[in-house]
């Protein structure tokens, strides 16, 4: 698991429709939010924008298939040969007045949704088992979680009951003008060896029949001009940050590499 507390510093993040006036709105309101989108898109990143605009603290955690609703809430642990109690991430959220983020909440075990729901709705409680304790969630806590729905399979499907409890936002990958201004912030790359990359993206996405689950994420695109603005060769640079990272398949890497060509000459 990882999470972490984030300080105020604004992190940049450059706002595609309404997205920050609705989570502004939907923190005043005390409503949960759902993130939905591909991988690498800007979702975390506009959290942490947001949460450091509204100046509150912001607890991430990183679902995994074995993360349970104790990692969430807590545990008793052995310590000076006495037992304590410690809070997890989303209970330390609840009594500081944070926002805790739930990425790719779908990949968490099922006991986790039924901790959430008493927080998503009109109660806005965390029931602490362990200690007894039942928890109010102050008017500053907020609760965002996230997912790709791409990924979605039968046993890891985001219920009704659940999503239905979400104020929810669709996340896709910035369109040209805008990504092009994302990478150049991100990377520090000049306008001119950012637009190719800005190409090539359009390119691969745009690809059907190709052997990739999704096309290459806005990310990806930062690091390869990261490694291009730090004196790689371009080649190199594309084929650690773009080639690799989307297949294994070598006919659908060489197929990547011809399409660079074209746009590369």
């Amino acid at each position: 698991m990882n999470a972490q507390s984030h300080d105020f510093d604004i992190p940049y993040y450059k706002a595609i429709a309404e997205e920050c006036e609705l989570f502004e709105t939907a923190h005043k309101n005390g409503l949960p939010l759902l993130l939905k989108g591909p991988t690498g898109c800007g979702k975390t990143r506009f959290v942490e924008h947001m949460a450091a605009r509204i100046g509150r603290p912001l607890y991430t955690v990183a679902c995994h298939d074995d993360l349970s609703a104790a990692d969430l809430i807590g545990r008793y642990l052995l310590r000076g040969g006495e037992t304590e109690w410690i809070d997890g991430p989303l209970t330390r959220a609840v009594r500081e007045g944070a926002i805790c983020y739930l990425d790719e909440v779908v990949e968490a075990r099922k006991d986790v949704t039924v901790v959430l729901h008493p927080l998503t709705d009109n109660r806005r409680t965390l029931m602490l088992d362990r200690t007894g304790e039942e928890l109010v969630a102050p008017s500053d806590f907020m609760l965002v979680a996230s997912y790709n729905p791409g990924y979605q399979s039968v046993l890891k499907r985001l219920k009704p009951s659940t999503r239905q409890r979400f104020l929810s936002i669709s996340f896709d990958f910035p369109d040209p003008a805008s990504e092009l201004l994302i990478v150049m912030q991100e990377s520090g790359l000049d306008e001119e060896r950012v637009k190719p990359l800005i190409r090539l993206a359009g390119h691969i996405r745009s690809l059907s029949g190709m052997d990739l689950e999704e096309g290459v994420s806005t990310r990806l695109l930062i690091y390869a001009a990261q490694l291009i603005a730090g004196g790689m060769k371009i080649e190199l640079a594309l084929q650690a940050a773009v080639i690799e990272p989307l297949s294994d398949e070598k006919d659908v890497q060489q197929a990547l590499r011809d399409l660079i060509t074209v746009v590369y000459g």
